[in-house]
């Protein structure tokens, strides 16, 4: 398993913490907004190792945005929610690495 689907793993549970409705708001409201930054950080590495091992980024970029939009209270659940689904469904998958054929002329 390569550190990409760890990560993905990782912040998809992060995530599912965040999308309990009293929960995830005391920790966001609780850290001062900074587990939202913290997200972001996350997500941004997860997206770099998902990019440098062909993976699907999806998850990390949905992560991407739903730290940048969380501190809205209705949507940032949803948000939160749904990057949870997709990190674990994108951390799931195998890798589908492409394998170019050698030029032949």
């Amino acid at each position: 398993m390569s550190y990409s689907r760890i990560l993905k793993w990782i912040s998809g549970i992060f995530e599912l913490v965040l999308a309990v409705p009293i929960v995830g708001g005391a920790i966001v409201i609780g850290t001062g907004y900074s587990a939202l930054g913290f997200m972001l950080v996350l997500h941004a590495v997860t997206l770099i190792l998902s990019l440098r091992n062909q993976e699907a980024i999806y998850g990390s970029a949905w992560g991407i945005l739903t730290s940048l939009l969380a501190w809205i209270p209705v949507v940032g659940w949803v948000l939160h929610l749904i990057a949870a689904i997709l990190l674990m469904v994108s951390g799931s998958k195998r890798t589908k690495r492409y394998h170019y054929p050698p030029n032949q002329l």
